[in-house]
C-alpha cells in the first residue's frame, strides 16, 4: 500500500501575453517536477496567458491563444504520467472565469473556477472575471474542438469538485480563497481531502511574509509543509480529533472526480519524507535589498536595453536606488556562479558580449549602471563628493555635468519675450518666482537625463540605450513634494513604494552588509533638493521645512489616509490620541489641515507618476492602486469646519476641567 506522495509547486517568471515564453517555462517546470519524482505539478495563477493581462482578458484572442497553449501542453510527452494543474481564463456559458485546468495523460480531469476574486489594492479581478458562487456544484463544460481532437472528450466537469486518486484526495484553492474568512479548504478537510493546492499571484509588500506563512500554516498544519509527505501522518493526526470527526459526519460531500492514477508507489515503505520547511523571514531592509533588485533585473532583461541611467544627487533616495542596483549585480553574479545558465544568457545579451561572464559585482555594475551628478550653482561640494565616492564604491560608470548654461539659456529666452527675470526669495523675489526658478532646474535635469540615457552608450561606441531610474520615495509622492516632469520622471522607479524612514534603515543595512562607507555621510545629512542659492557654500534649503512636515509625520499621514481609510476629520480624531503626549488638539488640527491641503493641491502629479515597485500599502499610485480625484476643492471647508468644532469642544472641556480642579 502506497503512503508517501511527492508533489511540486512552481513559481514561474510568466509574462502577460508571452504565450511562447509562458509555454516554454511551463513545460520546463513540469520536466523538472518529474525529474524530482513528483506526480502532481501545481503552477501559478493564470500562468498560460500571464496574470497581468488586464483588459486584454476581454479579448477573444486571449482565450483562443490560452486554449492553443493548453493543446500544446496536452500533446507534449513531457506532461505524460504526471497530474498537471495549470491556470488560464475560460469562458463558460458566455461568462469569463479564472480557472485551474487539471489534466492527466491527454485527459482533462476538472476545470475548477475561482470562487473568491481579489478586488482590492492592485487587484481588479471583478473587472474581468466572475466568481463561481455555486459551492460543490459541478456541470458540463463543452470543450473547443481543438481540445476535443486531442482528449477525445466532448465535455468535462466544470465547478467546485475534488480529485479522488487511487491513494488520496486532492482539493484545489486559488489565491484569494485562502484569505477569505470561510476558505474552501476548511470543509474540504472535514470531507476527507488530504492534500490542498493553492495557486497564487500574490504580490510582494514589505512585512507581508508573516501573514502569508501564518495563513499557509493555519490551513495545512502537517499537510503541505513538506514536498514529500506521508499520508498516514495526515490520517492518524486527523483521526484522533473527535470534534473534527463529528463535523465530518454532517458535512455535505464534494463531488469526487475519480482518477485512475496514484501519487504514491505501491511499495514505498522506505521512501524518505521531506523535513518541514523552516521559513526564513527577511527584515524589511533585506526585502528592499532583494525584491526591487529582482524587479529591476526582470525589467532590464525583458526590455532588452543596455542598462540603467540615473541622476545620483548624493541624497538618501538616489543613493538607495544605486544600492538596489548594486544588490541586483550581487545577485546576478551569485546566480551565475551557482550555474544559472538562463541568467548568464541574459547578462550576455544585455552587455552585448557572448563571451562575458560576470564575476565581480562592481565590474558588472560598471557595465549596467551609469550615474550622473547634475550640478548647478546651487549644488554643494558635499553632495557632489558623496555621489562621486558612492559611485566609486559600487563601481558605476559615473559622470559630472553642469546644467547652469542650459538654465541661463532658458531664462534668456524668457527675458527676451517678457522683458523680465524672476528672483529667488532670498534675493527679494516672490514665492511664485522662487518656485519657477527651482522648477526650471529640475526639468532641465529630466531633459539631460533622457538625452544621456538615449545616447550615452552610443557616445562610447556601444549599442543600445539605457532605462531611466526614478528616485522619488512614496512619502514625497504622497504630498507632491516633487516637480512635475522633473528628474523624478523616469521609466521605472524601484523606491516609489518605499517610505523615507524605511530607506534610511536600508541605507544603514547597506553600510553594514555591503560595507559602502560613503553612505554614512549620506544618511546623516539633512534631506535637501539643492534648488535654492547656497549661503557661503552651504545648503540652506531643507526638505522638511519646505514641506512643512517631517518624513515621519508623512508616513503616519499616508498610513491613516490609505490603510485606515481616514479623511481629514477621522485622521484628526485618531491623531489627537496617537499624538496626545506631544501635540495639543489645535496643533494636530493645523498639521492635518496642512497635509490635506498639500495632498489635494498636488494630487494631479500622481497621474504622471513613474511606474514603481509596489512595496507599501499606502502608496498614492494613481495608475493602479490609489484611485482618487486629481482635482479637489482644496479648501475642504466642511471637513475642516468639523475639525475646528471638535477642537473648540476639546479646549472648552479642558478649561472646565481646570476650573473644577482649581475650585
Amino acid at each position: 500500500m502506497g503512503r508517501t506522495v511527492t508533489v511540486a509547486t512552481c513559481a514561474l517568471n510568466q509574462w502577460a501575453l508571452d504565450f511562447d515564453g509562458n509555454l516554454e517555462r511551463i513545460l520546463k517546470s513540469i520536466e523538472i517536477a518529474k525529474d524530482k519524482g513528483a506526480r502532481y505539478r501545481l503552477g501559478p495563477e493564470l500562468e498560460i496567458c500571464g496574470y497581468g493581462c488586464s483588459d486584454h482578458y476581454y479579448e477573444s484572442d486571449t482565450l483562443l491563444h490560452s486554449f492553443q497553449v493548453l493543446a500544446k501542453l496536452l500533446e507534449s510527452p513531457i506532461t505524460q504520467d504526471i497530474i498537471c494543474d495549470v491556470g488560464m481564463p475560460v469562458m463558460h456559458r458566455n461568462v469569463r472565469y479564472n480557472c485551474r485546468v487539471i489534466f492527466l495523460n491527454k485527459n482533462i480531469l476538472l476545470i475548477r473556477p475561482k470562487m473568491a476574486l481579489a478586488n482590492t489594492g492592485n487587484y481588479r479581478e471583478m473587472r474581468w472575471f466572475t466568481p463561481w458562487n455555486r459551492s460543490r456544484h459541478v456541470e458540463d463544460y463543452f470543450l473547443p474542438r481543438m481540445i476535443q481532437e486531442i482528449t477525445i472528450q466532448e465535455s468535462v466537469p466544470f465547478g467546485d469538485a475534488v480529485l479522488a486518486t487511487l491513494d488520496t484526495c486532492i482539493g484545489s484553492e486559488i489565491c484569494e480563497e485562502l484569505w477569505t474568512p470561510v476558505s474552501p479548504h476548511i470543509e474540504m478537510g472535514i470531507d476527507g481531502v488530504e492534500i490542498f493546492t493553492n495557486s497564487s499571484a500574490s504580490h510582494h509588500v514589505l512585512r507581508k511574509a508573516h501573514t502569508r506563512v501564518e495563513l499557509v500554516n493555519f490551513t495545512t498544519m502537517k499537510e503541505v509543509l513538506v514536498a514529500t509527505l506521508d499520508l498516514e501522518d495526515v490520517r492518524s493526526y486527523r483521526a484522533e480529533i473527535s470534534s473534527r470527526n463529528l463535523e465530518a459526519n454532517k458535512v455535505t460531500p464534494y463531488q469526487r472526480i475519480k482518477v485512475k492514477f496514484a501519487l504514491s508507489c505501491f511499495d514505498d515503505i522506505c521512501a524518505p519524507t521531506s523535513e518541514p520547511v523552516q521559513w526564513r523571514y527577511h527584515s524589511p531592509e533585506e526585502e528592499i535589498s532583494l525584491g526591487p533588485a529582482c524587479w529591476l533585473w526582470d525589467y532590464l532583461r525583458r526590455s532588452k536595453q543596455g542598462g540603467f541611467f540615473m541622476p545620483l544627487s548624493g541624497g538618501v533616495d538616489s543613493s538607495a536606488v544605486a544600492c538596489i542596483v548594486y544588490s541586483m549585480c550581487l545577485q546576478v553574479c551569485c546566480a551565475v556562479q551557482n550555474g544559472n545558465q538562463c541568467v548568464l544568457d541574459d547578462v550576455r545579451k544585455i552587455v552585448n558580449d557572448d563571451a562575458y561572464t560576470p564575476t565581480d559585482p562592481r565590474e558588472f555594475c560598471g557595465r549596467v549602471l551609469t550615474t550622473c551628478y547634475m550640478a548647478s550653482e546651487n549644488s554643494s561640494q558635499d553632495t557632489n563628493s558623496r555621489a562621486k565616492f558612492l559611485a566609486e564604491e559600487i563601481g558605476s560608470y559615473h559622470m559630472n555635468i553642469y546644467i547652469d548654461g542650459a538654465v541661463k539659456a532658458i531664462w534668456c529666452i524668457f527675458n527676451a519675450i517678457t522683458g523680465r527675470l524672476p528672483k529667488y526669495q532670498v534675493h527679494g523675489g516672490s514665492a511664485r518666482e522662487n518656485l519657477a526658478l527651482q522648477n526650471v532646474q529640475a526639468r532641465i535635469r529630466m531633459v539631460f537625463t533622457y538625452l544621456f540615457a538615449q545616447l550615452c552608450l552610443w557616445s562610447r561606441g556601444m549599442p543600445g540605450g539605457l532605462l531611466v531610474l526614478g528616485t522619488a520615495n512614496v512619502d514625497e509622492s504622497l504630498c507632491g513634494y516633487l516637480t512635475k516632469y522633473d528628474s523624478s520622471s523616469a521609466d521605472i522607479n524601484p523606491i516609489g513604494g518605499i517610505s523615507k524612514t524605511d530607506l534610511k534603515s536600508f541605507i544603514q543595512y547597506c553600510i553594514d552588509t555591503f560595507h559602502l562607507m560613503t553612505l554614512r555621510s549620506v544618511v546623516s545629512a539633512p534631506p535637501t533638493a539643492e534648488l535654492e542659492p547656497l549661503k557661503k557654500g552651504h545648503v540652506t534649503q531643507a526638505d522638511e521645512i519646505d514641506m512643512g512636515m517631517t518624513y515621519d509625520e508623512l508616513s503616519v499621514y499616508g498610513k491613516l489616509r490609505k490603510i485606515a481609510k481616514a479623511g481629514p476629520y477621522t485622521m484628526f480624531c485618531k491623531l489627537i490620541t496617537i499624538w496626545k503626549e506631544i501635540c495639543a488638539p489645535r496643533e494636530v488640527a493645523s498639521k492635518v489641515k496642512h497635509f490635506f491641503q498639500m495632498y489635494s493641491v498636488n494630487r494631479h502629479k500622481m497621474t504622471t507618476l513613474t511606474p514603481s515597485y509596489h512595496a507599501a500599502n499606502y502608496s498614492p499610485d494613481d495608475n493602479r492602486f490609489d484611485l482618487r480625484p486629481f482635482l479637489y476643492n482644496t479648501a475642504w471647508s466642511w471637513q475642516f469646519r468639523c475639525i475646528d468644532e471638535q477642537v473648540s469642544k476639546l479646549e472648552s472641556k479642558e478649561v472646565n476641567s481646570k476650573l473644577e480642579n482649581a475650585a
